[in-house]
């Protein structure tokens, strides 16, 4: 991505190479670009770069940059875009010479995001002025919105707005394929709210696995908050099973106080019903059935449990996490909509089954993290990828639009 962007910019020259199987392909798709030059090995791209950006997988970071940081060309710049910045910046520190500087930098959005507008953070770790300036002047090809943090805060934040969204749409993807259902083509999961879900969730399995796997298992706080996420999940769907209305009540409105504080009640949605049923995959019925929404009452309840306010995160947000902070405000804002849930949750079975399936999800998706099992990540993922997979290509065009709207919606939002 970085190549098909930076060239078009020939003042500058680009160096660069993937794997060794890869490198006849890449040069000759290449080949009529006379500033890029694709080299078969990182050694060659490390010994004639000014500045060098290692795009791998969290997990691999430290075996790569352990094999290539040794040739990195005197006074070089070097930087990541791993979306966990301990390991990285603790393999740059190790194998990288002392006269390297480092800026490295993370793009908060998919890989089928359009750039433009999007936060994209740039981290000074070990480097001039100067040095930064360069890398910025570099990477403003993309039209993102810099952010300049440093690794510890990257790595909070980021835990903060994607852990525990990515670990929800997960496991919806996961509670249905085991249901096997195509929710698109089920009555109770089309339209407004239900758009969303199936569309974020769908959008998220039709990237590679590890885009979300290095973030929740290298980075120790979101291993904490996908731990909360399930539980919260398990708690509330006791006090659904056992008709515990009174509790149930205290615990869904003490969390929504506590994140949608009353200051925020005059403000306008993020989402509106009219943009909530434009996206949807199937037939809207006429008649919406009502659902409990387990899902999002336990993103809020994780939340609170976790002294999250989300809006504090607006700034360097993905678009997958302000979607999902547009649909939990739209749910508890909205006060006849939240008693509905609720009554909803207490007397109506309808979604029993698909909640126990829900809640088996969260917790194996938290098991799996807390393990720090990446081949049990990466078959769980890839089982319900192959099941929605026919429908990938529809679901990123309307997913698409969807985000562009959402962020449309939310620019004046971009504050605490």
């Amino acid at each position: 991505m970085k190549v098909l962007k930076v060239e078009t910019d020939c003042t500058i020259r680009v160096n660069a190479c993937d794997r060794p199987d890869k490198y006849d392909s890449l040069r000759e798709q290449f080949a009529p670009l006379a500033n890029v030059t694709i080299y078969p090995n990182g050694h060659l791209v490390s010994r004639s770069s000014d500045y060098i950006i290692y795009s791998v997988e969290a997990e691999a970071i430290d075996k790569v940059v352990a094999q290539y940081g040794p040739s990195t060309k005197q006074g070089a710049i070097v930087g990541g875009q791993t979306s966990c910045k301990a390991p990285e910046i603790a393999a740059f520190e190790k194998h990288l010479p002392s006269d390297v500087e480092i800026v490295s930098c993370h793009s908060l959005h998919g890989p089928n995001v359009d750039p433009r507008g999007q936060p994209l953070v740039v981290i000074r770790h070990r480097a001039s002025q100067k040095s930064q300036d360069l890398v910025e002047q570099i990477l403003s090809c993309f039209g993102s919105k810099h952010v300049h943090l440093t690794a510890e805060q990257h790595d909070s934040i980021t835990a903060d707005t994607q852990a525990v969204t990515h670990a929800a749409f997960l496991s919806m993807g996961t509670a249905w394929e085991a249901n096997n259902q195509f929710p698109w083509e089920i009555n109770r999961y089309v339209g407004g709210i239900e758009n969303v879900k199936i569309n974020v969730t769908l959008r998220i399995y039709s990237n590679k696995w590890h885009v979300y796997a290095g973030l929740a298992i290298l980075n120790p706080s979101a291993k904490q908050q996908i731990r909360q996420y399930a539980q919260s999940v398990t708690e509330l769907f006791k006090l659904m099973l056992g008709g515990h209305r009174e509790e149930l009540t205290h615990r869904i409105k003490t969390a929504g106080a506590a994140v949608f504080k009353a200051e925020r009640q005059h403000e306008e949605l993020l989402l509106r019903d009219e943009v909530l049923d434009r996206f949807s995959l199937g037939k809207v019925p006429s008649q919406k059935q009502p659902n409990n929404h387990l899902s999002l009452l336990a993103m809020v309840d994780c939340w609170w449990q976790l002294g999250i306010v989300p809006y504090d995160h607006m700034i360097c947000s993905t678009p997958l996490f302000r979607l999902m902070l547009g649909v939990t405000e739209y749910l508890f804002r909205k006060p006849l909509l939240l008693e509905e849930v609720i009554t909803t949750a207490i007397e109506d079975d309808t979604f029993r089954s698909d909640d126990l399936e829900f809640t088996f999800a969260a917790r194996g998706w938290s098991d799996c993290v807390s393990f720090g099992d990446f081949s049990s990540y990466q078959d769980r993922f890839e089982q319900v990828q192959a099941y929605f997979a026919p429908r990938f290509p529809e679901a990123t065009r309307v997913g698409n639009e969807m985000i562009r709207t959402i962020l449309e919606k939310t620019e004046k939002h971009d504050g605490p």
